[in-house]
């Protein structure tokens, strides 16, 4: 699916993949950020997982295909949060457009600077977002939203990754909704080890389940 890019030129556009289970309780919007984009290997088989619990997943890309060509040049793009917020909110506004997704319970996935994107779009949107999901996020970049977030918010940080877990703990005294912090022991930014990927897709998928609906979690199928 494709839809106009907020704040970009006439005719740009920003590219997703929008996928259904046969069941659906739910929506989860994936915001990918530190030069990942819709292809990352991590985020598509974490929303696989997710999928398997009953949510529909929307994997986007928050840069035009322009724009992401100049962010592997300069590395820039993905730190301008601002945009990157703007954007996640041209997402969640066409949502109600879309046959299939506007009765849909609403929940937000961001990974690294992703994560500061999804918390700005939940805060501005707070009326609609009920869970939000960080997995090695920046939510310290979100400084200025993060008072506002209203939705459930679980931020999933590697044990090894000390000096983000750090900057995590700083953003939850902030927020004011209920949180948590998972700590996944031994596990570092990328969550590379063995079984670490799968817990993250374990708790998330708990956490968007017990917020928008769903089934029973499933036991993460293994990683490819």
């Amino acid at each position: 699916m494709s839809l106009p890019a907020v704040g970009a030129g006439a005719g740009e556009e920003l590219i997703g993949d929008l996928v259904f289970p046969q069941e659906v309780h739910g929506l989860v919007v994936f915001a990918h950020g530190s030069g990942s984009s819709r292809h990352s290997t991590r985020n598509r088989w974490v929303a696989e997982q997710l999928r398997r619990v009953g949510l529909a997943t929307l994997l986007m890309d928050l840069l035009t295909e322009e724009e992401g060509r100049l962010d592997a040049r300069t590395g820039h793009l993905r730190f301008d949060i601002d945009l990157l917020v703007r954007r996640m909110l041209g997402v969640i506004d066409w949502l109600p457009e879309h046959d299939r997704t506007r009765s849909l319970p609403l929940g937000l996935f961001g990974a690294s600077t992703g994560a500061a994107a999804a918390l700005g779009a939940a805060a501005r949107r707070s009326e609609v977002t009920r869970a939000v999901v960080s997995r090695g996020g920046r939510p310290d970049l979100a400084d200025e939203y993060l008072a506002g977030v209203r939705a459930a918010t679980l931020l999933i940080v590697g044990g090894q990754d000390t000096d983000v877990l750090a900057l995590n703990r700083q953003a939850a005294e902030k927020l004011r909704s209920t949180h948590e912090i998972h700590v996944v022991a031994g596990a570092t930014h990328l969550f590379e080890e063995n079984g670490a990927l799968e817990e993250v897709a374990d708790v998330a998928a708990d956490w968007f389940r017990r917020r928008l609906g769903g089934g029973s979690t499933a036991p993460p199928s293994s990683l490819p």
